[in-house]
């Protein structure tokens, strides 16, 4: 299974749906919170061309996007692709 990571902070609602959508989906998980880790923050920043919003979304440290981006990609059926072609 792919790695993939919800950069995220404790007081954000989208992110929260983010995680809860990941679950219903079956796919695991990293949640990132960047309110509480700078390092975090910072690799944040860096895989995702300074997005200055949360939640982001890494897959094997690929960025792919918001929620929004996350929700088309599994509406498209490409999220299972993508996620099934980067485990190993």
């Amino acid at each position: 299974m792919a790695r993939v990571k919800v950069y995220s902070t404790g007081v954000c609602p989208i992110c929260d749906k983010t995680k809860q959508c990941l679950t219903k989906w079956g796919i695991p998980y990293d949640d990132v919170r960047v309110d509480e880790d700078r390092a975090a923050l910072r690799e944040m920043l860096a895989i995702s061309d300074n997005a200055r919003t949360v939640p982001q979304i890494a897959i094997d440290g690929k960025w792919v996007g918001g929620f929004s981006e996350l929700t088309e990609l599994h509406m498209d059926g490409e999220l299972d692709e993508l996620v099934d072609s980067t485990a190993g």
